[in-house]
């Protein structure tokens, strides 16, 4: 071939490369054909076509084989009567030579001829003594000793019977064509392919049908969960009323959204209660320091405003380890770094250590029993719980009044059990399931001038009991006093503690 201008060479190069290449429309529906194969509703719809195909294919072959089944059936009894009726006539009426006969048998075979109904009589030798019309050549090696057992020979259904009581034994072969029976059966036949095609046809569009109607719902699911966001989840999924699998994932699902809300709505207060607990010590170390550079000061007064920021710095620090304590409750820290120890001397020293805060304030601080008790856990931090419970029973009790401490074995359900009462001015019903909330402080309390506190020291004292697998529960009466219950598993029932890696 010959080119007469390079134009035309790379016109024919472009063309032959694009040879073979699908267009864009065509990668286009090929994509969205590759995608819609790894769908569920095309997985649900080759799995409902397949299913209703095989079961369509099972039934109408069932079918069949029951049609014919009973069709042969019906032959069958038909050549029987018609055996028996022959076998009768010829001893009673006639004889095997009968002309009558001959000619009623004829007659019989001329009218059913569409079966091609015929019967042959058989000397006891094999030999034909007569046949009738429509008589099919008889085939070599039929055996001669059934009795009423029908047998297909070609394409006819034969049935016989010997004749016992005649001076010389003859055999009555009755038959008949299948013909009509196997015309009947190809109806059959092209209705079962011609149901068999529509089956295929129609399973797989109503099987993508009833799948869409599936899917559709878990889409909605799909699409709320992908347009959530931390700030904005108020959006929930329909509940149709039909108790499914689906309705069930949908109530689930709003339950789970419901706890993420809640968990984040606790986050967003304990944010804002800390930095405004944090805030307060700041400020006030700020304005001391402000303060002490306004002007020149004496020793003494300087002195005094920076036992001030220490103070508060204290009180900074405090609450930064308690938030600390929370953090790891909540990482599960705490049961890394347990520890068998007897939870009874831990009780005694801490009773012992708030004796004298007790008798400042006048207040008759009790151990009144510590059984001897062997836990697993931080012995720090249930110190600090025990120290929490201590304070501030002491602090909310008047001059004159009375805090008791008891530790005891519960071996029936194996638990240590831990009471810290007092006799102070206790907390209002409404408040009761509140107090171990964070940052809460319940009103009375926050009257007082002089009892100040985070908030904090209850909740941590809820987290650190249950992270040891325990529970603490709170009894009081609005100026009748306190009372805190804490259960802890016995040794024998704690899981063994997984130490952490050095």
């Amino acid at each position: 071939m010959t080119w007469h201008s390079k134009r035309e060479f790379d016109s024919y190069a472009e063309g032959a490369a694009n040879v073979g290449r699908s267009s864009p429309s065509v990668r286009g529906v090929w994509s969205r054909l590759n995608t819609l194969r790894h769908t569920l509703r095309f997985r649900l719809m080759l799995w409902n076509a397949v299913v209703v195909g095989l079961t369509t294919v099972v039934a109408l072959f069932g079918l069949r084989a029951g049609v014919r089944y009973a069709l042969l059936r019906e032959i069958d009894s038909l050549l029987k009567e018609d055996v028996q009726e022959v076998a009768l006539a010829i001893p009673e009426v006639y004889s095997p030579d009968s002309e009558v006969l001959h000619e009623e048998l004829n007659r019989k075979a001329l009218g059913h001829n569409a079966h091609r109904w015929y019967v042959r009589f058989i000397a006891d030798d094999g030999e034909e003594i007569w046949a009738s019309r429509n008589t099919p050549t008889p085939r070599p090696g039929f055996p001669n000793n059934l009795d009423f057992a029908p047998a297909t020979v070609g394409e006819f259904r034969v049935m016989q019977s010997r004749l016992r009581n005649m001076p010389s034994p003859i055999t009555i072969r009755v038959g008949a064509s299948l013909s009509l029976m196997q015309e009947d059966l190809v109806q059959l036949d092209r209705l079962i392919y011609f149901a068999m095609s529509a089956v295929c046809l129609a399973a797989p569009l109503l099987g993508y049908w009833l799948a869409g109607r599936t899917t559709g719902y878990l889409g909605q699911i799909i699409h709320t969960t992908t347009h959530l966001h931390p700030e904005q989840l108020q959006e929930r999924l329909p509940v149709r009323g039909t108790d499914d699998e689906l309705d069930r994932l949908a109530q689930a699902f709003n339950l789970l959204l419901d706890r993420i809300a809640l968990h984040l709505q606790e986050r967003r207060d304990f944010l804002a209660n800390a930095a405004h607990e944090l805030r307060t010590p700041l400020a006030a170390i700020r304005s001391s320091v402000e303060v002490a550079l306004g002007r020149r000061r004496s020793t003494e007064e300087y002195q005094e405003l920076l036992d001030g920021v220490i103070l508060e710095g204290a009180s900074l620090e405090a609450l930064v380890n308690q938030l600390l304590l929370l953090s790891e409750t909540e990482a599960n820290w705490l049961e890394q770094r347990g520890e068998r120890f007897a939870f009874d001397e831990v009780v005694r020293k801490a009773t012992d250590m708030f004796e004298a805060v007790a008798e400042s304030k006048e207040v008759r601080l009790q151990l009144l029993e510590a059984n001897h008790v062997m836990i697993v856990g931080n012995r720090q931090h249930l110190r600090q719980v025990l120290n929490n419970l201590l304070d501030n029973a002491i602090k909310f009790t008047p001059a004159g009044g009375r805090v008791t401490v008891s530790l005891r074995r519960d071996e029936e359900r194996r638990l240590a059990v831990l009471e810290v009462a007092d006799s102070g001015i206790g907390i209002s019903e409404i408040e009761v399931p509140r107090i171990f909330e964070r940052f809460f402080r319940a009103n009375n309390a926050r009257r007082e001038s002089e009892l100040k506190g985070s908030g904090l020291g209850l909740s941590i004292c809820r987290a650190v009991v249950e992270a040891h697998h325990g529970r603490i529960v709170a009894h009081s009466q609005l100026g009748q006093g306190t009372k805190f219950v804490v259960t802890l598993p016995l040794v024998t029932d704690f899981p063994e503690p997984t130490r952490a890696a050095n």
